[in-house]
């Protein structure tokens, strides 16, 4: 149950009265590559398969799927085995000196090869998906979609974590065998470099959020050739990387 419900005092014009809200569950999820401790990440506990992949994938570990010897769930335990490299090595060193989506032009270079475009009636219809019961209840939670150029979403991920729902859906998608360089993602958090990013290594083309942008998401996105969409809505959107992926 990724729900639970807790009791509070609220206050209205100062009475006081008790009500009942359902609280979304996040849990420490543990991921080991070749027997070694990489990351512990707070998530709601479930499609850890996916969040694994998506995970190894989108933040630069392998290059694709066909990278991972081995991937195991054990519990709340993922535990994948990779060739050993002196790329897992470097991105160690980078995660913990912090310089992942900050200075990643200096260590690392991403850019998405693909010629398809997007209809900005694709983007919209996809909003309707990023709706979700767990959300509705809580509040607590972000969403992300995989979405093909027709606006149909084909994968969908609910977490706690914007950085996880991303994972997930890219992780569903591969499991799925989707061509994700045809498909665009669609997502409910705001779109760091460290967002960003994660689209370019899995060759996602175009990300949009109906939320804002950070100035290192904008950035990345322009180096890295993804298209960034944001404060999408129903009657607006703005476009503020690589308009040409849009058939505008």
């Amino acid at each position: 149950m990724y729900i639970k419900n807790y009791k509070a005092q609220e206050l209205i014009d100062w009475i006081s009265h008790e009500i009942t809200y359902s609280v979304a569950v996040e849990d420490t999820i543990d991921l080991f590559i070749n027997n070694i401790h990489i990351a512990a990440i707070l998530a709601t506990p479930e499609m850890l398969e996916e969040l694994a992949l998506g995970y190894l994938i989108c933040e630069g570990i392998v290059k694709n799927r066909n990278d991972i010897k081995e991937l195991n769930m054990d519990g709340k335990t993922m535990k994948a085995e990779i060739e050993p490299s002196e790329h897992l090595e470097l991105w160690r060193e980078l995660r913990s000196s912090g310089c992942v989506g900050v200075r990643w032009d200096e260590n690392e270079a991403i850019s998405v090869n693909s010629d398809t475009l997007f209809s900005a009636d694709a983007i919209r219809k996809g909003l309707s998906f990023l709706e979700s019961d767990i959300y509705g209840k809580t509040h607590g939670t972000h969403a992300a979609c995989i979405v093909n150029t027709e606006g149909e979403c084909v994968a969908k991920a609910i977490d706690v974590g914007r950085h996880n729902a991303f994972d997930k859906a890219v992780g569903r998608a591969i499991l799925d065998d989707l061509d994700i360089g045809k498909h665009f993602l669609l997502s409910t958090g705001r779109q760091s470099a460290g967002m960003v990013l994660k689209a370019a290594r899995a060759g996602i083309p175009l990300v949009a959020t109906k939320t804002a942008p950070l100035n290192t998401g904008v950035e990345a996105a322009e180096r890295a050739g993804v298209c960034l969409v944001c404060f999408v809505s129903h009657d607006k959107m703005s476009v503020f990387a690589h308009p040409e992926r849009l058939n505008l």
